[in-house]
Formats: C-alpha cells, sequence, structure tokens
C-alpha cells in the first residue's frame, strides 16, 4: 500500500517526504521493513495448526526500545529495554503465537545467534539480547500445536534481507480480526509490513503482526476493510456501528494482541526509541477500530540501526512516520491475508 503523505503538523514540504515506491535505490525496490539496510526478517509457520513465528533479526546490535499499551501482553525481555536500565542494544526481536508458550520461540533464536557468536561476550559464552512478544491465536485449529524453540531456530535461519513476505504466515498464521462479534463472526489477519523513505536517506519501515479484538479500518476513506461479519457472513458488520448502538460484542479478553516493530537508520537514544513506540501506537489507533481494549496486549518494539552516515532525525519526525508505517502495515496484513476453515479472509468475500 503506497503510504499517506504525513500531516502538515511535521511540517515537510511536498518535496521533503515521499512513499518508498517512489524513491530511487534499495529502499524504492523494498517498501518493507527490511528496507532498512542491517534487518533481517524471517518466518517460520506450522501449518498443521496454523501457527508460526516471524523473527527480526539485528545481528550487528542496534538501539532498541518499547512500548507495551495493551492489558493482556505476552512478552519477554520488554523490562530490559526500558530507558533507566543497563543494557542499551537488541539483537533480534521474536513475534510469535501461541500465546505465552510461544515465548519459548526466543530461546531458539538465542541459540542461533550464540552459535554464531553475536551478543555480549562473557568468557566462552555470547549473550544475545532477544525480545519478544506474542499473540492469542489458540483458538485456531488445534491450541496444543505452538511455537517453540525450534521454530524460533527455524525462523532465524530463514531470515533474509528481502522484501518480507506479508499475509497469513509466521507469526500472523492464526491471526484473526474482528472478534468484538465472537470467533464465529472473525476474519483472518495476519502479518504486513510497510516503509517510508525521504529524499535526505531517513528510512522508517513498520512490520505489524494483525490480530485484533477490532476491526481493520483503511485510514485514507474511513472504510471497513476485513473485521466482524454480519449474521449471515457476507458483510461487514462494522464495529464502530455496534459499539455506537450500544452492543459490547462478545470478543474473549486476553484472546486477541497486535504487535509492532518499527526499524529505522536513523541514530536515536534508547530513550528516543522508546518514545518512537509510543507515538507508533497511533497507528494502531487509525487503522483498528477499538484498539488498545482491556483484551489486546498491543505492543510495538522500534530498532534504531544509526549507522555510520545515517542521516539527523528527532525523534518526533521519526515517530509520526512510524505512525504512518504501522497503520499502512495494518491495512496490507488484512488485505494480503488468506482465509482458514470457518474464517474467512477479506479475499473470501469477493
Amino acid at each position: 500500500m503506497r503510504a499517506r503523505a504525513v500531516f502538515a503538523a511535521l511540517a515537510l514540504t511536498a518535496a521533503a517526504t515521499t512513499a518508498v515506491g517512489a524513491q530511487s535505490g534499495s529502499a524504492a525496490r523494498n517498501a518493507t521493513l527490511t528496507a532498512v539496510p542491517g534487518i533481517k526478517v524471517g518466518h517460520h509457520t506450522l501449518a498443521e495448526r496454523p501457527t508460526g513465528c516471524t523473527v527480526i533479526l539485528a545481528e550487528a546490535g542496534v538501539t532498541a526500545g518499547v512500548d507495551v499499551r495493551g492489558s493482556a501482553p505476552a512478552t519477554r525481555e520488554t523490562d530490559l529495554l526500558n530507558p533507566v536500565n543497563l543494557v542499551q542494544i537488541a539483537h533480534a526481536i521474536v513475534l510469535s503465537g501461541g500465546s505465552a508458550f510461544g515465548l519459548d520461540a526466543a530461546s531458539g533464536v538465542m541459540r542461533f545467534l550464540e552459535e554464531r557468536r553475536i551478543g555480549f561476550e562473557f568468557g566462552p559464552a555470547h549473550v544475545p539480547i532477544v525480545p519478544a512478544a506474542a499473540i492469542f491465536d489458540l483458538s485456531v485449529g488445534d491450541g496444543r500445536i505452538r511455537p517453540g524453540a525450534d521454530c524460533g531456530y527455524q525462523a532465524a535461519r530463514a531470515a533474509t534481507d528481502a522484501p518480507v513476505a506479508d499475509g497469513s504466515i509466521g507469526a500472523g498464521a492464526g491471526a484473526t480480526v474482528g472478534k468484538v462479534g465472537g470467533m464465529g463472526r472473525s476474519m483472518k489477519g495476519g502479518v504486513g509490513s510497510a516503509a517510508i523513505a525521504l529524499p535526505n536517506g531517513l528510512i522508517v519501515a513498520a512490520l505489524v503482526v494483525v490480530n485484533a479484538a477490532g476491526d481493520v479500518i483503511d485510514p485514507s476513506n474511513g472504510q471497513v476493510v476485513a473485521g466482524v461479519r454480519t449474521a449471515d457472513g457476507k458483510a461487514f458488520a462494522d464495529a464502530r456501528k455496534i459499539l455506537r448502538a450500544g452492543g459490547a460484542g462478545t470478543a474473549a479478553p486476553r484472546q486477541n494482541t497486535t504487535l509492532g516493530v518499527i526499524a529505522t537508520n536513523a541514530r536515536l537514544t534508547k530513550t528516543d526509541a522508546t518514545r518512537v513506540s509510543q507515538m507508533a501506537h497511533d497507528g494502531f489507533a487509525r487503522a483498528l477500530a477499538p484498539s488498545h481494549t482491556p483484551g489486546d496486549g498491543d505492543v510495538i518494539f522500534t530498532l534504531a540501526t544509526g549507522a555510520p552516515g545515517a542521516p539527523a532525525a528527532d525523534a518526533g519526525q521519526v515517530g509520526a512516520l512510524a505512525a504512518e508505517v504501522v497503520a499502512d502495515a495494518i491495512v496490507r496484513a488484512a488485505r494480503q491475508a488468506t482465509g482458514v476453515t470457518g474464517i474467512p479472509a477479506v479475499r473470501d468475500l469477493k
């Protein structure tokens, strides 16, 4: 999806901000998270359920921050990213299905990195920093099948800097949306990615795993892209209308969660990266209705590579751009999703 222009409050001229698709060079050919040099992404899908995990590798180590906004998160090592704590960098982020069970995928990624002597060196050991977060997808298929350490290892092995594969893959394989009316009227979610590049070389990109209680909304026109269906299953009921009519919905608590990763080539501090994560949650609010509910465990990580020669940028600019690409990635995830038995995707309603 072509990224929308950043809002006027950024005080950027039309010439100063352009979607990645209009740029020249590698970023123009890759409008996903891996448009940021030094970032790799790999998926591993357990098709028998389906579920899986998605690994974002930053093997050189990058400044990292996080903002946990949801009330029902499943996370690992997020406290480490608090700006007041010692460690300043991360080497990978793991996103997984399987609820709290799926957090074990991070162990496989740590093993993969240690084998390659990546991480903080302590004698013969290398300790990589690998925060993780998981979505609840146990109600899709056989919930006894969950991502584990091997899923993380295989996803890390598969990681490349090629454009990210979107849709019902990896951590998004069992993702669903539109559960305000219960699972019986939900639709498939998945993984989506988007990026923006500026003429000065700044790149801000997002990868999102969309497993929301609410509907996916296209911010450009306010229309439902995917979400709670009508009783006959053939059209959108529109969660906003349900809520305005006084319906509280029947979405099960703790069975949702949307996860995001922002990557940028800007030089940011750990505090800056945390601020970017906070601002990026605006993308959830624009493209999910409702968002940040008590039953969503929403989390956004930010990775800043700050490579030599990286363009100057402040956290406010990067955060505003991050909200844009997050919203675009959410819409793309819904449009690229594929259905499973009893849970259709957007393409199945056409």
